[in-house]
């Protein structure tokens, strides 16, 4: 009776820490929304624009990225006098990247266009990840630089996956590792977040992101700025 009352009481023990990781991931991921600004300040995003200079082995490449909730990211690329780009729809994509090689604009795969429309959310996948048919999973936690960061597995709706790093203090994301394919080949893609600010819209944004090649540093953000939605398609300039 002694053996069976100890097993009962360790299954409820296991049951409770469930519970309580799955409150808990709730818990970081709301923390986390308010840190950056609030559900309501991010709801009322519906378009999302900046431009930054990348700075990879002593080059500079010039990025404009234009983002149009659910419904179209552009992202420009100048560098060394060449200019490309890359654009996602909820049914196509497309890349023109000549100094990757490309002489001409390049459709995506419908497999890589399924994969890529978590671009097309402005508001990013943890504000109200269960409707948007994500699943996040809290993974312990992980020192960073000397922080203490939550870590959070994100499945997305079409089965890409992430990783991301809440700082456990100021509940900003300060990484992120993201599953995808370089060049042909699949790869974890780390970025690492920096340069935090409050924009006057009242949402929190990183200036800073530096990834495996290079760090890029962000001169403009643009809130609902009115979008064409041509320039979603590979002939516009």
């Amino acid at each position: 009776m002694r053996s069976l009352r100890i097993l009962i009481a360790a299954l409820a023990i296991i049951a409770a820490t469930v519970t309580s990781n799955a409150q808990t991931a709730d818990e970081i991921i709301a923390k986390h929304i308010e840190a950056i600004g609030g559900k309501d300040a991010w709801k009322k995003i519906n378009s999302l624009s900046f431009d930054g200079v990348l700075n990879v082995q002593g080059n500079e490449v010039e990025i404009s990225f234009v983002q149009l909730h659910g419904k179209g990211m552009r992202q420009d690329i100048s560098v060394q006098g060449m200019s490309g780009y890359q654009i996602v729809t909820p049914t196509h994509g497309w890349t023109f990247l000549p100094f990757q090689g490309e002489s001409e604009v390049i459709a995506m795969s419908e497999e890589e266009v399924k994969l890529a429309q978590g671009e097309l959310d402005v508001q990013g996948p943890l504000l109200d990840y269960r409707e948007k048919g994500h699943a996040i999973e809290l993974a312990g936690t992980e020192t960073i630089g000397g922080t203490e960061c939550y870590k959070l597995v994100v499945t997305l709706k079409s089965g890409k996956k992430a990783t991301m790093f809440i700082d456990s203090k100021s509940y900003f994301t300060v990484r992120t590792n993201i599953s995808q394919k370089v060049n042909g080949q699949e790869q974890d893609v780390e970025t690492n977040y920096g340069g935090f600010e409050k924009i006057p819209e009242g949402v929190v944004m990183a200036r800073s992101m530096t990834l495996p090649y290079g760090t890029m540093t962000v001169s403009k953000i643009e809130v609902n700025k009115p979008v064409d939605e041509s320039i979603f398609k590979p002939a516009a300039k």
